[in-house]
């Protein structure tokens, strides 16, 4: 029974992937708002109702791609403390970490498929508005795992957003212009300050800046 799960549930995840691929396909050829869900569920040999069950807005076809980074945050957190770091320092390596790898989700990626795909996301309107969405997930998963209260979700807010910041500051020199090596060490002098003014503003409750 076991394995019937998991080869349904890979099944599904090939699914998400498969008609999400499809549908970013279909937006950087054509633009957003010149697709609709009917020719994205075309294209991926699905019905429209079908494509819905999986994302219940159009929007959600582009924003898959974050969905595994939703708890991203409290999963570092959560990791950290098994390895002995406070919440900071362990958040400050792991973004340390996803410049060093050029990892997308910290914008410091000159690979041209992940430049267009961020300049489709950020050039849309309503992808940037379903984002925030997306993002305050993320401060919710942190909040719960950094304690319950006010202080939790202050904090959590905070490091989302100069996260956030942060890598928005990559994309748009790398968009314009300039390439991730040569921009690497100042992303990383960013994030220190970044890193460094959040253990600042927080009172080092959730430990002091790493290094």
């Amino acid at each position: 029974m076991g394995g019937e799960m998991g080869l349904r549930e890979l099944k599904r995840q090939r699914t998400y992937e498969s008609v999400s691929d499809t549908a970013v396909a279909l937006f950087l050829e054509r633009g957003f708002d010149g697709v609709s869900v009917a020719e994205v569920a075309a294209a991926a040999g699905i019905s429209k109702p079908t494509l819905f069950r999986y994302f219940p807005a159009k929007e959600d076809l582009v924003l898959y791609r974050f969905a595994d980074h939703q708890d991203e945050a409290a999963r570092v957190v959560a990791q950290g403390r098994t390895d002995g770091l406070a919440p900071l320092p362990a958040l400050h390596a792991h973004f340390r970490h996803g410049l060093r790898s050029h990892d997308p989700v910290t914008g410091l990626s000159d690979n041209p498929h992940v430049l267009a795909y961020h300049g489709l996301l950020y050039g849309t309107p309503s992808l940037v508005a379903r984002l925030y969405g997306y993002q305050d997930r993320s401060e919710q998963a942190l909040s719960a795992e950094l304690g319950d209260g006010l202080d939790a979700r202050i904090a959590a807010g905070q490091i989302i957003a100069v996260q956030r910041i942060l890598a928005l500051d990559n994309w748009r020199r790398i968009a314009a212009g300039e390439s991730a090596a040569a921009l690497y060490a100042q992303a990383v002098e960013a994030a220190d300050r970044g890193f460094e003014q959040l253990g600042e503003g927080l009172g080092g409750r959730y430990g002091e800046k790493s290094r």
